[in-house]
């Protein structure tokens, strides 16, 4: 079992950051390679940004590309989304997640524990 509590989401101006922290607890985080996935009002949950295990290979989604990083400290059992030059379009709940699974990082189905969310809002 993995629980995992996400924070720093808030209400930021467009052009600000955030900083996005997502600790694990249970099983060991090494082993998951873990994501980010956000979603608007009104539209279905997305992909934003995964890395793997040992934290070598980053993925993101196009909107993401270039604006958002992922990180992960194991040491500390936390996955990391910094976000800059924020749009009211990136407006959503964000969640981060666990998956056993090597492959297919996009795809919500093949990630096993989900956050509760943390609320970034992006006004303009």
């Amino acid at each position: 079992q993995v629980q995992l509590v996400e924070s720093g989401g808030g209400l930021v101006q467009a052009g600000g950051s955030l900083r996005l922290s997502c600790e694990a607890s249970g099983r060991t985080f090494m082993n998951w390679r873990m994501g980010w996935f956000r979603q608007a009002p009104g539209k279905e949950r997305e992909f934003v940004a995964a890395i793997s295990r040992g934290g070598s290979a980053t993925w993101y989604a196009g909107s993401a590309k270039g604006r958002f990083t992922i990180s992960r400290d194991n040491a500390k059992n936390t996955v990391y989304l910094e976000m800059n030059s924020l749009k009211p379009e990136d407006t959503a709940v964000y969640y981060c997640a666990a998956s056993w699974q090597s492959s297919d990082y996009q795809s919500q189905s093949t990630y096993d524990y989900w956050g509760q969310g943390t609320q970034v809002t992006v006004s303009s």
